[in-house]
């Protein structure tokens, strides 16, 4: 980590975390303090404040005599996780829904179009991308910071089941026409049907996880 200034916890944090959310550190990897002091230019009180802060976050755990690593999610937990995400989300969907823009529904639109012609193509990579940008759209309009919060919590705790299902074949050909549910929902302004449209992709999400293997 190269930063013009000193490097804090926070940027040791969020350094830590990128590296789980893309795979780059897998569950189970151990985190030692010095090793990531040298990494990213930090000093090791402030990667012990960091991987705190994370253990706080569920994305590591810190055992007595064995210092930190990555935590594991199991099944089950993805499950529950997704369960909580869904009943948050669906409520951004719906605060999306009353404040959305008339530039924001050109935005959203946008996005549908993009991963429409994405499964088209068969570009997974770019289907994907959209995914993220919809949803991230979705909770910066409802503006519910609380809620965005949690909900980046928890993706990040569950993010390698949710790689892992998104790389399964046809599982876009599945969601696309959730996502465009969401879409029109919010670009209508009926929050209700963005409710229950973001509610039931992620129970569908949910679903499809819960048929796939452990991947551990």
């Amino acid at each position: 980590m190269k930063t013009s200034r000193p490097v804090t916890a926070a940027d040791v944090a969020q350094y830590i975390r990128t590296s789980i959310t893309s795979g780059e550190m897998v569950p189970g990897q151990r985190l030692v303090e010095a090793d990531l002091a040298e990494a990213v230019g930090a000093s090791r009180g402030h990667v012990r404040s960091a991987l705190a802060d994370l253990a706080v976050e569920g994305l590591i755990e810190r055992i007595q005599n064995r210092g930190a690593r990555v935590r594991q999610v199991t099944l089950e937990e993805a499950l529950e996780i997704i369960e909580v995400r869904a009943a948050v989300e669906a409520l951004c969907a719906a605060k999306a829904a009353e404040k959305v823009s008339e530039d924001e529904i050109a935005e959203l639109r946008d996005i549908g179009t993009n991963m429409t012609d994405a499964v088209e193509t068969g570009n997974q990579a770019a289907y994907a991308r959209g995914n993220e940008l919809l949803h991230a759209a979705i909770i910066r309009i409802a503006d519910q910071k609380t809620a965005a919060e949690t909900i980046r919590r928890l993706q990040a705790q569950a993010v390698r089941y949710q790689y892992r299902l998104s790389a399964q074949p046809g599982r876009s050909q599945v969601s696309l026409p959730e996502h465009l549910a969401i879409i029109e929902a919010v670009c209508t302004r009926d929050a209700d049907a963005a409710r229950d449209a973001m509610h039931a992709h992620l129970s569908s999400v949910a679903g499809a996880i819960q048929n796939t293997a452990d991947p551990r």
